[in-house]
């Protein structure tokens, strides 16, 4: 369970048409009688035919409801918080946020854990993502994640502080990597510290990394590997590790002011992350 520190240098449904009949005038009364018969039962095949129409779509309707809220009984059932069924499969299973904060400790840290129930993944075939914390101070919340972002789909979580700074949390397939790692990879097996960093760091702040990588450290925490790196500019802390089939990336930034006022809360949170 010990923690080692090791430095490195130099790195339709379709709308219903209407029947119109076609209108004529006729001069003889047996014609004009006839024509009105023809009308009469047009008229009726089409309200009869809305009427059938009407009523499938309604059975189509009471179905999809009853299967809403059978989806909403077991979320309930699930999660553990009647009532909140489907609020809880809109915000979880689609959106995929799910509250995974602590209560503050006594120094007002909250501890993050990735809930087993929140949604994620990258397809059929995938094993579920082991989840992961870290802790931060109490006034960081989780805020939404967009697939317009820089990392895409593989962004899976975002935090926030508004006097503190931003922090963001790529999980990756290894595939994209390798074709051989299998599906317990570690960080080792992906490359060297160097290579990893320049490899994914332009994935986390957008541009070439030479240059700007200030430092680069091997932690291990309860056998597992992390790579840790401190890039400027811009400001942002990484740590990289791998577990199952997929890379983690776990990025700490902040604006100069944010930098300088709190940097020692920053490299804490930074320092904090596990997979677990």
């Amino acid at each position: 369970m010990g923690t080692v520190v090791q430095s490195i240098s130099g790195l339709s449904w379709r709308n219903n048409r209407q029947i119109v009949a076609s209108q004529g005038l006729v001069s003889q009364s047996a014609q004009e009688k006839a024509q009105s018969r023809i009308r009469a039962s047009a008229g009726s095949t089409q309200n009869w035919c809305c009427t059938v129409e009407n009523e499938e779509f309604s059975g189509l309707m009471s179905r999809r409801a009853a299967m809403a809220s059978g989806v909403a009984l077991v979320s309930s059932a699930v999660v553990g918080f009647p009532g909140d069924g489907l609020a809880l499969v809109k915000q979880g299973l689609l959106a995929g946020r799910i509250p995974g904060l602590s209560e503050p400790d006594e120094q007002g840290w909250r501890t993050y854990r990735r809930p087993d129930e929140k949604s994620g993944g990258h397809g059929v075939g995938w094993s579920p993502i082991i989840p992961y914390l870290f802790s931060v101070p109490q006034d960081w919340e989780e805020v939404p994640v967009s697939i317009a972002d820089l990392g895409g789909t593989e962004i899976d979580l975002r935090f926030a502080s508004p006097k503190e700074g931003r922090i963001f949390v790529i999980v990756a397939p290894v595939l994209r990597f390798a074709d051989n790692l299998g599906d317990n990879a570690t960080i080792e097996q992906i490359g060297t510290p160097e290579k990893v960093i320049n490899a994914f760091g332009p994935e986390v702040i957008g541009e070439n990394v030479e240059g700007k990588v200030l430092s680069a450290e091997v932690a291990e925490h309860s056998g597992r590997k992390y790579y840790q790196f401190e890039l400027e500019p811009p400001h942002v802390l990484i740590t990289a590790t791998a577990a199952g089939n997929r890379l983690y990336l776990f990025s700490v930034t902040g604006n100069g002011l944010q930098w300088k006022k709190h940097y020692k809360d920053l490299k804490r949170i930074a320092g904090s992350f596990r997979v677990i």
